[in-house]
């Protein structure tokens, strides 16, 4: 790696060779190994040849319909082959692509149209109805097969600081705000993937979380490609299927949230299934239960495990535990990659010493340098090439990092202060729970005390994970009030467990009382 300066004044550390955009990070792979199998999935199975094919024809097509270099296109596009062709051909195109997720409702999906001014929205047929009335041409896919246009010259590509992609944050405290993830940013990340999991051709990895998100992009689609692994994409998330697609495949990676992992190992035949090809089983999101990570390592031998953190804004997770400090380092999220910069800052802007509570910034090629159409919000989270994270957390003297909690969800139970996520994460070390969420619920005499959602299966009450959480945690930390339910928790369009419906349906039911 060397120093480089980017984005005007930023100095960042990046790898001297590379692509120069996404669409030759692609080409690369194609060149190198053409007849090897590249994408599965609902429709077929192709080679990287025929999957080259397929992007050259949508390109063509959506070059016939006036897309070109730097237009913004909008993907309301599900889990198939189909979004990874469309990406790809975007990239061949030198066009911005924006995708959204397909549980947003069509009035969201019509801001993310009028805020990055589209050209155009690619569409699954089954998905017309999110796409409002006139406020963009839109097309489904499988009408982009019927022509082609003329493609342009591989010389008029973007250069790797442009924009590739535009992704919008969950707008938990406003409107969305579209992060711009350059060429440069989204090949460190795949690069950075490629060489943290140890990606290979003959790795093939199974997508099941949304192509349409951070995690899904950078971690399942541009990291195997960089690798030239096989992606195996899933439609829809369930436990059996998986596990019938996994031992099919014969799957050796994927990314997931803990959650999904709990549900595979509930399944009563999971000790039945011929996972021997399973390598490693990488997770965000939240720590994985040391429960989960035994039962898993016991079930598949030579099984290894990473935790990543990150966000849209870091299009990487730069922060990524080796698999050997998986249980020991079970309670931290990793330590940088090379080329990343983490500091511990307080509130007035000073790095902290080892082992002090402060935000975490984060610098390295990977941070985005802003936010589209939104000066303002790009001011206030970038400060001298940093990204302002809004987590609460620490770092160790050898520099693995912890996450306390998100600032704004820290619960303050008179004058105490929880982290919430310390409560979930103790919740989620039950066996029987798969996922938990703590909220402050209002108290005119301590100003909130502690409230716990938890979705569970099997038989527990809410006396026995309040007396688990006893054993564990300090009386004050106790959540106070516990709801139990076998329903998942409410998740935002981003996929993010959504803490403002658990309260605003708390405070309902608070009112009604």
């Amino acid at each position: 790696m060397r120093d480089e300066v980017h984005y005007g004044s930023r100095v960042v550390a990046c790898f001297r060779e590379r692509p120069r955009n996404l669409y030759a990070l692609f080409q690369q792979t194609v060149n190198r190994a053409p007849q090897a199998e590249a994408l599965v999935g609902a429709g077929g199975r192709f080679t990287w040849a025929e999957v080259s094919a397929e992007v050259d024809r949508v390109a063509g097509a959506m070059s016939a319909l006036g897309v070109a270099l730097g237009d913004r296109v909008v993907m309301v596009m599900g889990n198939r082959p189909d979004f990874v062709i469309t990406l790809f051909a975007l990239f061949r195109l030198g066009a911005v692509a924006v995708p959204v997720s397909v549980r947003s409702a069509a009035a969201e999906v019509g801001y993310v149209i009028g805020n990055t001014t589209a050209r155009l929205v690619v569409h699954d047929a089954a998905l017309a109805a999110l796409v409002p009335d006139g406020a963009c041409p839109s097309v489904a896919f499988g009408a982009l097969g019927q022509g082609r246009g003329a493609l342009p010259a591989l010389a008029a590509l973007p250069g790797e600081e442009e924009v590739a992609l535009i992704l919008h944050t969950s707008g938990t405290t406003g409107q969305p705000k579209g992060a711009m993830l350059t060429h440069l940013a989204q090949i460190h990340a795949a690069m950075y993937y490629e060489a943290a999991l140890g990606l290979t051709a003959a790795d093939r990895a199974v997508a099941t979380v949304p192509l349409n998100h951070l995690t899904g992009i950078s971690g399942m689609i541009c990291a195997p490609v960089r690798a030239g692994a096989t992606l195996i994409v899933m439609e829809n998330f369930r436990a059996a299927d998986f596990l019938d697609l996994a031992e099919a495949e014969r799957m050796t990676f994927t990314l997931m949230v803990p959650a999904m992992y709990n549900l595979c190992l509930l399944r009563p035949d999971f000790a039945a299934r011929d996972l021997g090809a399973w390598r490693l089983a990488a997770y965000g999101g939240a720590p994985m239960p040391e429960p989960t990570i035994r039962q898993l390592a016991e079930a598949v031998p030579g099984l290894r495990f990473a935790n990543c953190y990150g966000a849209t804004e870091t299009v990487v997770a730069p922060l990524i535990t080796p698999p050997d400090h998986a249980i020991a380092r079970r309670d931290y999220v990793g330590c940088a990659l090379p080329g990343t910069v983490v500091r511990i800052m307080d509130d007035a802007g000073q790095e902290v010493p080892p082992g002090t509570e402060g935000e975490i910034w984060l610098a390295g090629p990977t941070i985005v340098p802003g936010y589209w159409n939104n000066a303002d919000a790009t001011a206030k989270s970038f400060v001298g090439g940093f990204w302002r994270s809004g987590d609460v957390g620490m770092a160790d003297a050898e520099g693995f990092v912890r996450v306390l909690d998100r600032a704004k969800d820290m619960i303050n139970r008179g004058g105490f202060k929880i982290y919430s996520a310390e409560l979930e994460n103790v919740l989620a070390d039950h066996p029987l729970v798969v996922e938990a969420a703590a909220v402050a619920r209002p108290c005119p005499v301590l100003g909130e005390r502690v409230h716990a959602r938890v979705s569970a299966r099997g038989e527990v009450s809410a006396k026995a994970l309040i007396h688990w959480c006893q054993e564990r945690l300090s009386d004050y930390k106790v959540p106070e009030t516990l709801d139990i339910s076998d329903d998942p928790l409410p998740r935002n369009a981003n996929g993010k467990v959504d803490k403002a419906a658990i309260r605003a349906a708390l405070s309902a039911y608070d009112r009604r009382a």
